[in-house]
Parts: C-alpha cells; sequence; structure tokens
C-alpha cells in the first residue's frame, strides 16, 4: 500500500474530497513519522502534536460537509522558525529570545494557508537568525541530512528541507535571504522555491531587508505551485507586499519549454563547480532542450557580486544585534557576532554605494531577460559536506571562499528562482539545477521546473536505514 505521508498535496486534497482519506488520518501518520525519524535528523525545534489534531479534526469536519477553508485544507505544513506563528514561540534559532511572551500574531505566509485550512505541524530548525548556510545553532544543535547523516543537509532552511526529504509533512514554509530554501533544497533532493520579492508577503521585516523573501520547499512543483497559490497575496503588514496579480500557478504549469530562450551559464563567469556536479547539471539542461527549450551557454556578464550581497548581509547583523542587552548578545554564535561587528564597521557611503551597485546589477539582469526567458545554473557548486563546520572546507571552496555563488545574485536582484533536483552523484548525493526568471515572471520557473520534472521525476529519501560513511 502507499504510505499516504509520500502523497503530494493535491493528491490529498483529490482524496479528502472523494472521502477516501480523512486529514486525521494523514496528519497521524505524518505525527508517527516525525516521531520516528526527527530523533535522528533533528529537523524539529517543536511538535505540537496536540494543536495539529485538533486542526485535523475540524478540517475532517468540514470535507465531510464539503466545506474546505481553501486550496490546502488538512494538508500538513512546516513552518520554519523565523516565521511568527501564532500559539507557538519564535526562537530563531537562538538562546538570546525567551520563549516566555506572548505569541499572538501569523507572518503573513503562515496566516494565508491557515485561512486555507493547513494543519501545522510544528516549527523547522535554522540556523541562529539565518545568518549562515548550515543548519546547526546554539538552542537546537545539529540539523542532518538524511542522506548521510554525517553531513550538513546545507541552511538555513536546513530542517524545512530535511522534513520535505523525509516526508515529514507535505508543505514547509521556509525562508530566503541568500540562498536559504534553494541551498538546502539542492543538498538535500527537494524542490526550493524563492518567489519575485513582494509576491509573498513578510512580516516583520527581517534584519536583511530586501534580500529576504518567504521560500516554500516540497516533493513536487506542483506542490510548491499550489502553496503560492494559497500565499501569493498582499498583507497590509508589509509595506513592500505586491499587489494581487490573480495569478493561478496551477492553471499553465503544464506548458512546458518548447520554445523558451534558455541561457545556460556553468559557472555564472565566476564560480568554480565540482565535476559530478557540473555533468549533473548539464545532462539535465540537454533534457530540457530535448524538451524544445533554445538552449545557449553564455555567462550573463557581471562580476561577483558577493561585496555587495556582504555589505547588506553584515549590516543587517549589525542592527539585529544592536537591539539586544549585553546578556543577549553573550549567547549568540560568535559567528554571528564577528558579521555584526564588520557591519559596525561600515559606513553610510558604503552602504549606499552597495545600494547603487546592486540596483545597477537589477538593472542588467533586466536587460539580459530581454533576450533570454530563463538563466540556468548549478544550485550550488559542491555536495553535502559533514556536519560542524560552516564550509565544505575542500580545495575547491577552502575556508574563507563562500561556497554558494550561484544564489545570492537573486536575492539582490529580487528574481524568482528554484532550485530542482537533476540527480545523484556516485556517493548518493544529490544535486541540484536552479532556473531564474525575470521579476514577476514566477510561472516560467515553475513551467520549466515541472517540465523536467515531468521526464525525470524527483526520487526522495524513502527511510533511514544507517549512518552512511563515504
Amino acid at each position: 500500500m502507499t504510505d499516504i505521508t509520500n502523497l503530494s498535496a493535491k493528491e490529498l486534497v483529490s482524496l479528502y474530497q472523494s472521502r477516501e482519506l480523512s486529514p486525521v488520518e494523514v496528519t497521524k501518520a505524518a505525527l508517527e513519522k516525525i516521531a520516528k525519524y526527527n530523533p535522528l535528523v533533528n529537523a524539529f525545534v517543536v511538535i505540537d502534536e496536540e494543536n495539529a489534531l485538533i486542526e485535523a479534526r475540524a478540517s475532517e469536519e468540514r470535507w465531510l460537509q464539503g466545506k474546505p477553508l481553501g486550496l490546502v485544507d488538512g494538508v500538513p505544513t512546516t513552518v520554519k522558525d523565523l516565521l511568527l506563528t501564532k500559539g507557538l514561540p519564535t526562537l530563531r534559532g537562538s538562546k538570546a529570545i525567551s520563549p516566555h511572551q506572548p505569541w499572538n500574531e501569523d507572518a503573513p505566509s503562515v496566516a494565508r494557508l491557515r485561512e486555507q485550512g493547513a494543519v501545522l505541524l510544528g516549527k523547522t530548525t535554522t540556523s541562529e537568525f539565518g545568518w549562515k548556510g548550515v543548519t546547526d545553532s546554539p538552542l537546537t544543535g545539529i540539523t542532518r541530512n538524511p542522506w548521510n547523516l554525517e553531513l550538513t543537509p546545507g541552511g538555513s532552511s536546513g530542517g524545512a528541507a530535511v522534513a520535505a526529504a523525509l516526508g515529514l509533512g507535505t508543505i514547509h514554509l521556509g525562508t530566503d535571504g541568500g540562498g536559504s530554501s534553494r541551498s538546502p533544497a539542492a543538498l538535500t533532493g527537494v524542490f526550493g522555491f524563492k518567489p519575485t520579492f513582494g509576491r509573498a508577503a513578510g512580516y516583520p521585516s527581517a534584519h536583511t531587508g530586501t534580500l529576504f523573501h518567504p521560500g516554500i520547499l516540497a516533493r513536487t512543483v506542483t506542490d510548491a505551485a499550489l502553496t503560492l497559490n494559497a500565499i501569493a497575496r498582499p498583507d497590509v503588514r508589509d509595506w513592500y507586499a505586491l499587489p494581487d496579480d490573480q495569478q493561478d500557478y496551477l492553471l499553465n504549469l503544464h506548458q512546458g519549454v518548447a520554445g523558451l530562450r534558455i541561457a545556460f551559464s556553468p559557472g555564472l563567469g565566476y564560480a568554480d563547480v565540482e565535476p559530478e556536479v557540473a555533468a549533473l547539471v548539464k545532462k539535465a539542461v540537454e533534457t530540457l532542450a530535448k524538451l524544445g527549450a533554445i538552449v545557449e551557454e553564455v555567462d550573463p556578464g557581471f562580476e561577483n557580486p558577493y561585496r555587495i550581497f556582504r555589505t547588506f548581509w553584515v549590516a543587517g547583523a549589525a542592527k539585529l544585534l544592536r537591539g539586544f542587552s549585553p546578556e543577549q548578545r553573550a549567547v549568540i554564535e560568535e559567528g554571528l557576532q564577528a558579521n555584526a561587528q564588520e557591519g559596525e564597521r561600515l559606513t553610510l557611503a558604503d552602504y549606499l554605494q552597495a545600494n547603487d551597485a546592486r540596483e545597477a546589477l537589477g538593472r542588467h539582469l533586466q536587460q539580459f531577460h530581454q533576450t533570454y526567458d530563463l538563466l540556468i545554473t548549478p544550485t550550488l557548486p559542491i555536495v553535502a559536506f559533514p556536519v560542524g563546520q560552516n564550509s565544505p572546507q575542500s580545495s575547491l571552496y577552502p575556508q574563507g571562499r563562500t561556497w554558494s555563488p550561484f544564489t545570492y545574485p537573486f536575492n539582490l536582484t529580487q528574481q524568482p528562482a528554484a532550485s530542482v533536483p537533476c540527480g545523484f552523484t556516485q556517493n548518493g548525493l544529490p544535486v541540484g539545477i536552479q532556473i531564474v526568471a525575470a521579476k514577476y515572471r514566477d510561472i516560467l520557473v515553475l513551467q520549466a521546473a515541472r517540465a523536467y520534472e515531468n521526464v525525470s521525476p524527483f526520487q526522495y529519501c524513502s527511510q533511514i536505514t544507517r549512518v552512511q560513511r563515504l
């Protein structure tokens, strides 16, 4: 029999409608699977079993009456612990945040899913305030990759990615300030999507400002599109939220890629890539060409914008820690404190110069997308590396060199981007391709990802049987 925890959100909703399956059954199965696997992978900060079952029973009653609340009524969902969730602490992976305070507000994406009837299972792990690209924190410890428990799932939405990979829930809300949804999606073999900035409203404002996007992690492109339909709404609390464009992201999802102009950039002109990763990405691009896309290998013509990104990143860290007491700062991870100290040394002129450079990059890519519908790159140049370190420390990417050169440019430019699973290395580790479109053309990213998924179905981690050693 099919493991119901492996069913997609779309399948679940259809089975609820036909009364062949109950949200209570599905929620209980998800909670049982979490109880089995979470002690091994540490994907959850908190599991809200009692309230999840209350919500599931309410959903079951609605379906029996033929009156579902919305698109995802009864679908098990998780929320990254950077997003406010009513009734649950949002501790952000930090001992500096007290759980003993009112938690009476939902972030916009959480609110939209609640309004649509989603069942919230709990909060997933993050690095402290999402400051780094792996998922361990002083509060929750190490989150592990289900494909190999000795390796990291990446971050900072690592808990959400692991939950998606193992089927510990169906829809997973993450965040993405420099690759935090796409990078762990690539390292765990799931679909990770960062919509156009403002398409899914955000609140409260992140310390990283307009780099921050709510993100979606899921096992299928269709589920991500369904989730975007649910959360792509403005919210009065978000000054940057886009107007509702009334787009149905499922409607033309199966349109395919025939005739689309795709620029394939193996290294963006400045990044080195592990050979196995490069080969799998190239093969995936060739698949899209066979589906009718017009593919040209070309770099988009900009220099590595890491210094621009770094200016905003460390300025945000400085802003964050300025509001903390000495006692709070004392329990903050050293790396985040170092980021904040670097940010304190910036001048206003430094910041404004970075802002000008960011605008120039955005204009450049807007022009680039006048010629090309999509840009495809590797999501990451490497595969998962050992837990307990913040970077791979490999010959290709030694300590001190940023190892996510393909993701942060598109937070600067606020474009929609996704990581799509495209295969496994000889050691059985997942690899992802990144698909990027011009601002507001989220549907093109989803269409291309779905076209690839349709001919090369994603493979997910069905169980953890042992700690694999490379």
